[in-house]
């Protein structure tokens, strides 16, 4: 019996035209009002792009934004965060710089850029949010004084940079962040101590809820480890090979209404 379900948003909740469909919407409607099973959103976004999603689907529940390094709870308090440490920000900042790829940083609702060069553009046109243009030395500054740093670190460039730096970075902060590309042109970086998984567990405590009845969904190789977990892993149809290997079972993809498949044929 299924009585919490936590969904990645890209890739899952949202087609290809980055939109929730209308079969999604009515049976996440059906299964939240109707069957009284809460719908968490789970995704590396910023709260600024989930909570637009979450006023779509009238859902009033916790969200899990930066894959797991922050948790807002109904009402956007702070439940739990966990901050990248500025010195490992600075010596990232710098190797990306050498490889010639843009990187922004997230800090709570805060999304930072030091221009607005082709990757912040693209990234502002799919998530219609405004970054905060700044001079990353002096942020940086401000952080170190106040003993804060960032929840997340996004680094965009061409493939074979990109690669270069994971491989780079993997070698040097390996035991202090989780380091995984999302797509071949992002590399994603977040506290070592931070999952969905983790976030999740901590959600399923405050309900009183069973990791037996919990269903995932999700696409990309960042949401395994929650498709583990679960007893109801369900990854997408367009998820890489690898995620579907380690899921329950395979729904359909994200612009066959995949995730609307998923809840009818286990939840109703």
């Amino acid at each position: 019996m299924v009585k919490f379900i936590c969904l990645d948003i890209d890739g899952t909740l949202l087609n290809s035209n980055h939109e929730i469909s209308e079969k999604n919407k009515a049976v996440i409607k059906e299964v939240t009002k109707v069957r009284n099973i809460p719908v968490i959103l789970v995704s590396a976004r910023m709260p600024k792009g989930i909570n637009f999603l979450q006023e779509q689907l009238d859902i009033h529940e916790p969200i899990i934004c930066y894959s797991g390094s922050l948790i807002l709870d109904k009402e956007k308090n702070i439940l739990f965060s966990q901050y990248i440490d500025n010195s490992y920000i600075k010596d990232i900042v710098s190797e990306a710089k050498n490889l010639d790829i843009h990187i922004s940083l997230y800090k709570d609702d805060n999304w930072y850029v030091e221009q607005l060069d082709y990757w912040a553009l693209q990234e502002k046109e799919i998530t219609n949010i405004e970054p905060n243009v700044v001079e990353y030395t002096k942020l940086l500054t401000q952080w170190k004084l106040e003993s804060l740093g960032c929840n997340k670190l996004l680094c965009m460039g061409a493939s074979e940079n990109i690669q270069k730096l994971r491989d780079i970075l993997l070698k040097r902060f390996d035991k202090q962040l989780n380091i995984y590309l999302s797509k071949p042109t992002y590399l994603e970086i977040m506290p070592k101590n931070a999952s969905k998984t983790l976030a999740i567990s901590f959600l399923l405590d405050r309900y009183n809820i069973e990791k037996s009845e919990l269903m995932t969904v999700g696409d990309n190789y960042n949401d395994m480890d929650m498709l583990e977990y679960a007893a109801f892993g369900i990854a997408m149809g367009n998820a890489p090979i690898e995620v579907k290997n380690i899921a329950k079972d395979i729904t359909l993809t994200n612009d066959e209404d995949g995730v609307a498949w998923a809840i009818e044929k286990y939840v109703l």
